[in-house]
């Protein structure tokens, strides 16, 4: 063990054979705060170490504070507790708030009204849960990554199964036992964990306990309810019951096996939250006390000074309270092989070699030979373990202990070290203070670092998200188009100041889209930026839309001529055609031949009307009469026949160079 290091396992907690540990990710901002309680709010946190939405509980009496606070707003901070937006909400009672995986926000109202906040700038996208909703209300939602289920209070069950493409639909009937049954508790299996891939919903009514999907209710007839909660494990395969009696049940999924049972002693007391931590033990928390079942059902016991809000994660659980933001979480075997009081492990062998050599001991070399046929094993786990650790002194111990041991051996591959000593860079990088992410290295593993890159760019934090796609070598074309957008949005400058700054940082650049920037532009008013802006971009492809959608209609034309695209010169001058006075549009194309050609030769095949208006604009009287001539030689009615020769004879007699062509129809005219 290394000097000076405190031992990991002080932390450590045995229940049932498992190691759990829990240490403290942060001190939130608001700790120092005298006159903030995190007690007076309900709280939603983002999956993989993201975000927190807080909002006002509508159930705790709030002493007033001035005009502001009469404003209902969600509060939207790191788990450090810093600030990140503050959206004031006018839509009206808040039922409840969730997050996806791409930690957009999501609120539900009471009235069925559902936003999308897919930025932490404020903008959403709005739907409605139907008139139904509308009608009766909605009483309570349970959230997955993509998807959700609201509860109405007519017990109609609502899901939502993707946020960007919204289509609202019920749930079959559950078919509740009697008319005077009311729904306990419920919890949804999503879509990729349930067997039908359909969300699924197991809802707790009277003694029994009801699965309900798109197409059918099935009953599970139990006889020990009413549930008080209903939690599903991470991976779907288990689930945990609060009876009425106090005791907390896991059984599978398929409700054909109870696998443990844990008497709380708090009959008269509901637990405020039931939640998983990983896939192997389940927290509860009431106002000050948190229990942790584990397997076989033991249990450790926490008491808090203020309220235990519950996240759940994929590999454990956060636990924020007024005072910290804390980390639930069972101990990685891998962890636990190294670590464990007396372990004989190779990897333990191995930290201990490395230790020796710190020391340079002769026992070193010892330690090593009696590990050595284990070695790359060895030097592994290190590497795992070290992922493991939030502690970047232990992370360099025993990245130092697998440095040494890959030293000795004469053949081993280094990618996996590598790899690990830039993830832990990443990770360690993204928990610090300011930027306050408490995410663990199979999180990110699930969430990938391009994801996370998302995540910052979001926050603002484009500096940290370039270095980390500079280093992991990632795309960084959308980071630079995100700070383009914000400077546009937020900068007082001048818009000729604003595009120098903008072009002088992105020149060079490889897949900047300056389309994009100047739409974000034109859609802040700011017209002539947007302009300057498509100046830069080189695709005419990308730059004509958006011209023609900021009423740029002739630049647009004179972009598309200068692409030498004559498809998208004649997409625009489709548009012009149908959008403009006849006289205005010829005009426009008088004095561009490339048009001008475009519009004639489409003309002589789908439009002689639009041609003979173009030829007379242009006083071409012999083109507009050879074109009569044509029509009158297509026509089986022998007095419109006539009628036209007549026309073109008049055009062809105007024309000075073709009076005799004139002579000869009308010669022809006075012999029939």
């Amino acid at each position: 063990m290394a000097s000076g290091l405190q031992n990991p396992t002080s932390g450590w907690e045995l229940v049932s054979g498992q190691y759990y540990r829990k240490f403290t990710l942060f001190t939130p901002a608001w700790a120092d705060d005298e006159d903030f309680n995190l007690d007076d709010y309900l709280v939603a946190g983002a999956p993989f170490g993201g975000a927190l939405a807080l909002w006002k509980d509508p159930r705790k009496f709030h002493a007033y504070q001035g005009a502001q606070s009469a404003k209902p707003t969600i509060i939207i901070c790191n788990l450090a507790g810093r600030l990140l937006r503050r959206i004031t909400w006018d839509r009206g009672a808040i039922q409840s708030i969730g997050w996806s995986d791409d930690e957009h926000l999501l609120v539900v109202t009471t009235d069925g009204t559902v936003r999308c906040y897919y930025d932490l700038q404020g903008n959403f996208t709005q739907f409605s849960l139907g008139a139904e909703a509308e009608e009766h209300g909605v009483v309570s939602c349970r959230f997955w990554g993509s998807g959700f289920v609201a509860l109405l209070a007519s017990n109609v069950f609502v899901a939502v199964n993707r946020y960007d493409e919204p289509r609202p639909r019920p749930l079959v009937d559950p078919k509740l036992p009697n008319p005077d049954s009311k729904i306990h508790s419920w919890a949804l299996i999503p879509p990729n964990y349930s067997d039908s891939r359909h969300v699924e919903v197991i809802m707790a009514t009277d003694q029994t306990i009801l699965i309900v999907d798109s197409s059918d209710s099935t009953d599970q007839i139990l006889q020990n309810g009413p549930f008080h909660h209903i939690s599903v494990s991470p991976n779907g395969s288990y689930v945990a019951l609060y009876t009425g009696d106090g005791k907390v049940w896991v059984i599978d999924v398929k409700f054909e096996q109870k696998l443990s049972e844990y008497d709380s002693g708090k009959m008269d007391q509901i637990p405020i939250d039931v939640q998983w931590c990983g896939i192997d033990s389940v927290v509860l928390a009431w106002e000050d006390e948190v229990h942790m079942v584990g397997p076989n059902g033991a249990a450790l016991r926490w008491y808090y000074d203020s309220r235990v809000n519950l996240v759940p994660e994929m590999d454990g659980i956060r636990m924020i309270t007024t005072e910290k933001c804390e980390f639930l979480q069972r101990v990685p075997d891998v962890t636990r092989s190294i670590f464990e009081f007396g372990s004989s492990s190779p990897p333990a062998g191995l930290l201990e070699a490395v230790g020796h050599l710190e020391r340079k001991s002769p026992k070193a070399d010892d330690a090593i030979q009696l590990i050595r046929p284990s070695l790359p094993e060895a030097v592994s786990a290190c590497v795992q373990a070290a992922g493991h650790e939030f502690n970047t002194d232990w992370q360099k111990q025993l990245l130092k202990a697998a440095s040494f041991g890959k030293s000795v051996l004469e053949l081993y591959n280094s990618d996996d070290f590598v790899e690990m000593s830039k993830t832990l860079r990443v990770l360690n990088a993204v928990r610090y203070y300011e930027v306050g992410f408490g995410i663990t290295v199979d999180q990110l593993e699930r969430l990938t670092p391009d994801k996370l890159v998302e995540r910052l760019v979001a926050r603002q934090e484009h500096l940290l998200a370039l270095r980390i796609s500079d280093y992991l070598n990632l795309p960084t074309d959308k980071i630079y188009i995100h700070w383009a957008c914000m400077k546009v949005k937020i900068s007082a400058d001048d818009e000729a100041t604003i595009c120098e700054r903008i072009v002088s940082k992105l020149s060079g650049k490889r897949g900047i889209a300056f389309d994009e920037i100047a739409k974000s532009a034109f859609e802040e008013g700011r017209g002539r930026l947007a302009t300057q802006l498509l100046n830069y971009e080189p695709r005419a492809g990308r730059q004509v839309p958006l011209l023609m959608s900021m009423e740029e209609d002739e630049i647009a034309l004179d972009k598309a001529i200068e692409s030498m695209d004559s498809d998208l010169v004649f997409y625009v001058l489709l548009h012009l055609k149908n959008k403009l006075p006849i006289a205005t549009f010829f005009r426009i194309i008088n004095d561009r031949p490339l048009a001008y050609s475009l519009i004639e030769s489409s003309a002589r095949v789908m439009d002689t009307e639009l041609l003979k208006d173009l030829y007379y604009q242009d006083d071409r009287k012999t083109d507009g009469a050879n074109v009569i001539l044509r029509e009158s030689l297509a026509q089986e009615n022998f007095t419109t026949r006539i009628d036209k020769l007549k026309l073109a004879s008049k055009l062809l007699k105007d024309s000075k160079d073709h009076q005799v062509d004139a002579t000869v129809i009308i010669s022809l005219l006075l012999s029939v």
